[in-house]
């Protein structure tokens, strides 16, 4: 499980968006919510990127900040750009949409990467789709949405990775 990750007893996880300022860093935050609350933050290592560098630097998107607020959940992270370190360094890397998985796809195939990439949807049991919908250009509902999709797959996501 972990043949990446220079720290073996660490399970890393990288969540990843197209800006890294809404999806990826509320799942982020939630994932690292969920593992707090289990007592198991000496097991994973987690983190939060973008395929896009257009918002580098800047903090979440105020409305997912609010919508993770409301829920108990802090965003701490600062957007950022997927690297190829990321690739070497993370054990699963965990896409929000099909954009993004290919995109982190073709980082894998450059760089020999063994990383494990998933869909965050594929942990989501009531899923009508796969992927999770960018609330950019929507309002604060949309936010809560995707809050609820990106909840069930990380409790989800959580449970595997535990047992693994």
């Amino acid at each position: 499980m972990d043949t990446n990750n220079s720290d073996s007893s660490r399970t890393s996880v990288l969540f990843v968006c197209l800006g890294n300022i809404c999806r990826s860093p509320l799942a982020e935050g939630i994932f690292l919510h969920l593992v707090r609350e289990a007592g198991l933050d000496d097991r994973f290592e987690i983190d939060s990127a973008g395929t896009g560098a257009w918002h580098v630097g800047e903090r979440p998107d105020a409305r997912a900040a609010m919508v993770a607020s409301k829920h108990g959940v802090d965003l701490e992270s600062r957007a950022r750009q997927i690297t190829s370190d990321d690739l070497k360094h993370f054990d699963y890397v965990i896409a929000m949409d099909r954009e993004n998985l290919r995109n982190i796809g073709r980082m894998v195939d450059a760089t020999g990467s063994e990383a494990e990439v998933h869909l965050l949807r594929e942990y989501d049991h009531s899923s009508d789709g796969d992927e999770v919908p960018d609330p950019y250009y929507g309002d604060a509902s949309g936010f809560e949405m995707v809050y609820e999709m990106l909840h069930r797959s990380c409790l989800t996501l959580l449970d595997r990775l535990k047992a693994a």
